[in-house]
Parts: structure tokens; C-alpha cells; sequence
């Protein structure tokens, strides 16, 4: 059988980090195994649904390459769901119940008082047709519960988790409809997944309560029941993910400079022993894909380690890369002397100012001042070759007597303004013979 995964975010907002490593770890998991990615919109809640948040999701999965082979939106398969909640109603699996939210809080209340579980107690399951009809002639509308086969122990092997294991008669009937009629999300997650062959199921540890639920439900409405998995959830570097982190959206990372690539090569192994290795694509890090490797330990996600390992991917990034986002007459050369020292592309713009010039340049002392300008006139006179700067630099030391730092700062300082950067040796035939006897001068 195809492995096939499924992402299903629900438009209420933009994709966050979190998000994103549910999305990239669903992709990889199919990739490995040559199987199929899958989109699931989950816009049920049409009063919170926006749709720039459906197009902003699709956008952010297209920057980060994460292609589905299929999209769905739940907000045109009520079809499907109303067929298969006509089937459990006839299959004795679903009810109706007409607590009010206070009523069923106070239930809760009253068993924690006791020590007792907050379990729902099914009263809903003592009403005749008869007090149904009543209920229905005085305006009451129902919801509806999942009836849970106490006699059947839930179990499965998680693909981080390991066994589990569930007994039903100490858990809730869930509720899968409301009086209104509009679907909670249990159920019909449970019909798109049967419907659209989903054989995997891999998603945060917050889900797998709901699993033990969804379980039955699969076997309720006659399907095989997929593999499911769950992840631990994501913290900051001091313990719980905070806001500001757990918020990160695709569009704040990319204003912030955040390649893809960098974004891929974190999230993909966060959460696993194994080492973030910038160099690895997409498809290599599907291809070392592993669940076994994740542990059940919160994943750490760092923002000041995003960062390094961006830099490292951009270290990488070949020109036709980035060419569309470098200054005007910034080339290959200049690309390729200059990424070594970027932490984001956007950076490239002011060393390329460095080249282009005008630059600051400090204040030397008279000593100085006089090797810069034996410096500019040798300059002028060298035979501009393919390394002006090892020639240049061999010349001074033999003329002066300087090495080192004395040598080779004084000069950095006149013809970038900077005290560090790249190489010289690439810098200085971008700056040119002409520009860099007027800064020496």
C-alpha cells in the first residue's frame, strides 16, 4: 500500500514553527518511501476561516517545497460526512444528548468532588423516543456523541510512542456534533482520512487522546485503522516555547532572512540525537528520515541555532540562488567572495556597498599614512594579474618590512573601512586598481 500522508492546518491564521515541522515531517515521511503528500484544508469553522489564511498556507508550503499531490476542503465534503454519520446513527454509534455546557460542568464538578474521573455518565442513553419528541416539540435541539464500545480495549503501536493503551470505559463519549449541526473535529478528520487513503497519521503528543478516540471510530465505520505516530512538542531554549517563538510564521522568517533550506535542514531532524546538517536537501533528508530516531523528550527549537545554521546553507548558496536578490551589478565574483560573511542574503547589500564604495575609512597616524601612500603607489604600478593582492601585499612586506597585522590591516582598514570581512584576495579585483589607489592615496 502507498504511504500516504496528510497535512490539515485550519485557516484561522498563518502556519507557525510548529506547524511547519508537522508539515515538513508529513512530507518527508511519505518522500521516503515514494508515497504521497496530501492537503487538507480544515475550514469548518467558517465564522474564524479566512480565505487569505488558505492562500497564505499554500504559499508558505510552496516556498518550502512541500508540494501536496492532492488538496482537500472540508468545507465541500459535508456530503461525505452527512452519508457517514447516517450509517453510525443506523449502526447504534452516535446519540443524542441536550446538556447544556453549565449542566455538563457542574456533572464534572460534582465527580472530581467525589474523587471520580470527569467522565460523561450517558444519560442521554435513558431518553425515549418519546421524551426525543418532547425535547424536539419544546425547540431543543440535539448534539450528538460517539458511543465508545466499552468492551473493546484500545491499543495500538505508536510510531515514537511505543505501545498503547486505552480503556474506554475511562474516557468520555465525545461529543462530534453540535445542535447547530456544524461538525467538531473529531469525526469528519476520521471520514476525509478513509476517503482520501490516508495510511499514516503523524502529529503532535497533544492528539493522542484523540487518537484512542479516532481508533474507534475507524473500526466503527469498517476501515482499517492507519499508523499513527506522535510527536512531542516543540520548547524554546529555556524551557516552554514562548510566544513570540511558537507564533513564528513563514512571512516573519522570510522578512527576517530565513532561507528555506535552513528552515528544512532544522525541523527535519529537531526532535531526533541525529546532527542538523546544512548540507543535506530535501530529498536527502527524506531519505534518512526515520521515526525511530525521535525521541518522546520535548524538541528544542532555538531560534539562535536557526540562525547558524541559516548562515551555513546561505555559505552554500550558489548565484543563480540568490542572483535575483543582490544589488544591481552584483555578479557571480562578487556573490561568491562575499556569502562566506553573510548571515542573511540581505546582508550582501552592504558589502557590495564596500566594493562600489564610497567607504569610511578611520584615521591613520602620520606612520601609517606614509605605508598607505608607498601602498597606492605601488598599486599604480602593478601589473594588474590574477592575484593583485598577493602581489601587492609581497611587495609592501619586502619594501617595509611589515608582516602580520601591521602589514595587512592597515590596508584592509583604507580599502574596505572595516576592520574584518572577506577575503581580500577576492575583494580587491572587485574594487578595482583605479578605486583602490584613490582609497590608498
Amino acid at each position: 500500500m502507498t504511504v500516504t500522508t496528510r497535512f490539515a492546518p485550519s485557516p484561522t491564521g498563518t502556519l507557525h514553527v510548529g506547524n511547519i515541522r508537522t508539515a515538513l515531517h508529513n512530507w518527508l515521511l511519505a518522500k521516503k518511501s515514494g508515497g504521497r503528500f496530501l492537503l487538507r484544508i480544515d475550514d469548518t469553522d467558517a465564522a474564524r476561516s479566512r480565505e487569505e489564511h488558505v492562500e497564505a498556507i499554500r504559499a508558505d508550503l510552496a516556498w518550502l517545497g512541500l508540494h501536496p499531490e492532492r488538496e482537500e476542503r472540508q468545507s465541500a465534503r459535508f456530503a461525505i460526512y452527512e452519508a457517514a454519520f447516517e450509517k453510525l446513527i443506523a449502526a447504534g454509534r452516535l446519540y443524542r444528548c441536550y446538556e447544556t455546557a453549565q449542566e455538563l460542568d457542574l456533572k464534572r464538578k460534582v465527580l472530581l468532588g467525589r474523587g471520580l474521573p470527569p467522565i460523561y455518565d450517558r444519560s442521554a442513553l435513558k431518553l425515549t423516543e418519546a421524551d426525543h419528541a418532547a425535547r424536539a416539540a419544546a425547540g431543543e435541539r440535539p448534539h450528538w456523541r460517539f458511543l465508545l464500545d466499552h468492551d473493546a480495549p484500545i491499543e495500538w503501536v505508536d510510531g515514537i510512542r511505543g505501545p498503547q493503551h486505552f480503556d474506554p470505559r475511562q474516557m468520555s463519549d465525545p461529543v462530534v456534533r453540535r445542535a447547530d449541526g456544524s461538525w467538531l473535529y473529531m469525526l469528519p478528520s476520521v471520514i476525509d482520512d478513509i476517503e482520501m487513503g490516508v495510511t499514516d497519521v503523524l502529529r503532535g503528543e497533544d492528539h493522542v487522546s484523540n487518537t484512542a478516540t479516532q481508533v474507534q471510530m475507524f473500526t466503527a465505520l469498517g476501515a482499517p485503522v492507519p499508523r499513527f505516530a506522535h510527536e512531542a512538542l516543540l520548547t524554546g531554549a529555556e524551557g516552554k516555547l514562548s510566544k513570540r517563538l511558537g507564533s513564528l510564521g513563514v512571512r516573519e522568517m522570510r522578512e527576517n532572512g530565513i532561507e528555506s533550506e535552513a528552515l528544512i535542514a532544522l525541523l527535519a531532524r529537531l526532535g531526533t540525537s541525529d546532527p542538523v546538517d546544512p548540507a543535506l536537501d530535501a530529498e536527502a533528508l527524506a531519505a534518512s528520515f526515520d521515526l525511530a530516531r525521535f525521541g518522546r523528550a520535548p524538541a528544542r527549537f532555538d531560534d539562535a541555532e536557526l540562525a547558524r545554521v541559516n548562515a551555513a546553507v546561505i555559505h552554500r548558496l550558489p548565484f543563480a540562488r540568490v542572483a535575483d536578490r543582490l544589488p544591481e551589478g552584483m555578479g557571480e565574483a562578487a556573490w561568491d567572495a562575499i556569502r562566506a560573511n553573510l548571515n542573511t542574503v540581505a546582508e550582501a547589500a552592504e558589502w557590495w556597498r564596500v566594493v562600489t564604495g564610497p567607504v569610511d575609512a578611520p584615521e591613520f597616524d602620520a606612520e601609517t599614512r606614509a605605508f598607505l601612500d608607498q601602498a597606492a603607489g605601488l598599486t599604480a604600478a602593478l601589473e594588474w594579474v590574477e592575484d593583485p593582492w598577493g602581489a601587492l601585499t609581497a611587495a609592501l612586506k619586502e619594501t617595509t618590512g611589515r608582516k602580520g597585522k601591521a602589514l595587512f590591516l592597515p590596508l584592509r582598514q583604507a580599502l574596505t573601512g572595516m576592520d574584518h570581512g572577506p577575503d581580500m584576495k577576492a575583494l580587491l579585483p572587485l574594487i578595482g586598481r583605479d578605486e583602490a589607489v584613490k582609497r590608498l592615496g
